[in-house]
């Protein structure tokens, strides 16, 4: 089913399921070949879109039967930002339990409003959004346009208590005109699908006068983590303590498991993300456990050199990558107004000389997928383009790129 948010999403949801067959909610923003990828990939027959099916010519029809005799209510599809979309198929145990998880840490009561944002078929937006409805009665006030403007508009009229949004709206949030009183009815925003800046959130609260609260959580287990005070979002500490009913333990290397009854699958998964408890019981990230790269014989964890970068005042984001076709080369992005020069000179306050990146690159805005979160595969190829090259033409013209070895 590709729809947008709104009643229609819920009669086709919920229409589906009640007929005996398994949606597997997409992007409606993607373009059509897209979604017929998508479809085929999970062996799905047809696509609900403009208010119709339309076949796909599938050459696995059977599959989604055999998924709902196995008490399977939805397939989530995953982000096909690093590849092709996949499709993970989850019983009504598992979101019932991820629904629950959410309610009960966040404290989402049947009297809160949330401010749908993001699309409702996301596993971000079905489990704080979807099911917080179905399970409790929480209403949903689906926003008009992604716009800043119109999304404070619509919280202005509508009044919702929780925000659950990502970081490219705060940001944009933040660099917008819209009166500080337009979230005056919210007493809780949630950033989750990407890491946020801590001086996103601390613009944000200066702003609206509003904290915000860090989530954290995958496809396949739901949610995992959640910063219920804000500070460590503010700070850029962690992503918060473990969520109720989810239990992390720790593997070799530096990963670990997640269990619950919201895991898909037996109940037990371990992310691609590296991670620890610190001192206070709170997750911190330390980058994917793909991300270790070598220079001259030394391991350089690039989600640490982004930490490091996102960590700087005056800076909205960071992304690094190696590149080079013979010897590698660090290389890394800023989202910042800063200079590169000036960047690399308050990276050496926070690494060692050996993690400055050789190629820094300063950008405006990071580019964003459909779905909200940093557009990983321009920035990788931004990166990796010869510096003379680079132009401002890569992404836009609106976006300044700037470049410093």
């Amino acid at each position: 089913m590709a729809v947008v948010n709104g009643a229609e999403w819920f009669q086709v949801f919920l229409g589906l399921m009640s007929a005996g067959a398994v949606p597997a909610p997409i992007d409606p923003s993607e373009p059509e070949e897209s979604q017929v990828a998508a479809a085929r990939s999970i062996g799905a027959p047809w696509i609900w879109r403009s208010g119709d099916l339309h076949a796909v010519g599938s050459p696995r029809p059977a599959r989604a039967d055999r998924r709902a005799g196995r008490n399977e209510c939805l397939v989530k599809m995953t982000s096909g930002t690093t590849g092709a979309p996949k499709g993970l198929p989850v019983t009504h145990r598992q979101m019932q339990a991820d629904g629950s998880q959410v309610c009960i840490s966040m404290g989402i009561g049947s009297e809160d409003r949330n401010l749908a944002s993001i699309p409702l078929g996301y596993s971000y937006g079905l489990g704080n959004l979807v099911l917080p409805l179905l399970l409790q009665g929480s209403p949903i006030i689906c926003a008009s346009s992604p716009l800043p403007q119109a999304i404070a508009s619509d919280a202005s009229t509508y009044k919702p208590t929780v925000f659950p949004t990502v970081p490219p709206l705060l940001k944009a949030l933040v660099a917008s005109d819209v009166p500080r009183n337009s979230f005056a009815s919210v007493r809780l925003v949630i950033s989750a699908g990407s890491p946020l800046a801590p001086d996103i959130a601390r613009s944000f609260l200066e702003k609206f006068g509003l904290g915000v609260h860090g989530f954290y959580g995958t496809t396949e287990t739901g949610g995992i983590a959640f910063d219920a005070s804000g500070a460590a979002t503010l700070l850029g500490r962690s992503v918060g303590k473990p969520m109720s009913g989810v239990v992390l333990s720790p593997r070799s290397r530096g990963r670990f498991t997640v269990s619950g009854p919201a895991v898909s699958g037996n109940g037990h998964f371990c992310p691609a993300d590296r991670g620890s408890l610190n001192e206070k019981g709170e997750l911190v990230l330390r980058g994917r456990s793909d991300r270790v790269a070598k220079i001259a014989g030394r391991r350089v964890n690039l989600a640490e050199v982004e930490a490091a970068i996102r960590s700087l005042q005056g800076v909205r984001d960071g992304f690094a990558h190696m590149a080079g076709d013979g010897e590698p080369m660090l290389a890394a992005a800023a989202s910042t107004d800063l200079s590169p020069r000036e960047v690399r000179r308050r990276l050496r306050t926070v690494l060692a000389s050996w993690k400055i990146p050789t190629r820094l690159v300063a950008l405006r805005e990071f580019p964003v997928t459909p779905r909200g979160k940093t557009d990983s595969r321009k920035l990788t190829q931004l990166l990796s383009t010869p510096r003379t090259a680079t132009s401002i033409s890569t992404f836009s013209a609106e976006r300044q790129i700037s470049a410093d070895r």
